[in-house]
């Protein structure tokens, strides 16, 4: 169920994404792509680690491998994302943009990579950890998307 809703809210992104480009100033572009571009890939991450829980795997142990990787290049990437936000010069970035664009998307990476790493030997509580870190990510990124989408709308005018 949350992987079919995450590919359906990344297509949704792509739609809102093509709608307003070119409809923006050009100095606006660095804070869109710093904060649209990682509400997909938290789409993305829920997508593919629904897929992986799902296939037939003869042991939890590669699914774990495979889940725990996508939580560390998730962790990897919001790194990446917290530095670009400190170089944007046309919007700075308040505590509810930090908190929701950086600091919960670390945590559940976080929690996602845990929980993989634990799930051949405590597979019950690391399935719902992995189901807990998967709808926070699902969450953050529809409240994400929201707050692109209004923002857009609002500079556009």
């Amino acid at each position: 169920m949350t992987g079919s809703s995450a590919a359906a809210l990344t297509g949704l992104m792509f739609v809102v994404i093509s709608l307003v480009t070119g409809r923006t100033r050009p100095s606006t572009h660095d804070g869109i792509a710093t904060f649209s571009t990682p509400t997909v890939m938290h789409f993305a991450a829920a997508l593919m680690v629904s897929a992986i829980l799902v296939m037939p795997w003869r042991s939890v142990t590669p699914a774990g491998v495979v889940t725990a990787f996508i939580g560390l290049c998730g962790v990897t990437y919001i790194v990446r994302v917290m530095r670009r936000t400190r170089r944007l010069t046309e919007y700075t970035a308040d505590l509810e943009d930090w908190i929701w664009y950086t600091i919960l998307p670390l945590v559940a990476y976080g929690a996602l990579s845990a929980a993989a790493m634990a799930l051949p030997t405590a597979p019950g509580p690391a399935l719902f950890t992995l189901a807990g870190a998967v709808l926070l990510l699902m969450f953050i990124g529809i409240r994400n998307a929201w707050d692109v989408v209004t923002y857009v709308t609002v500079v556009r005018r």
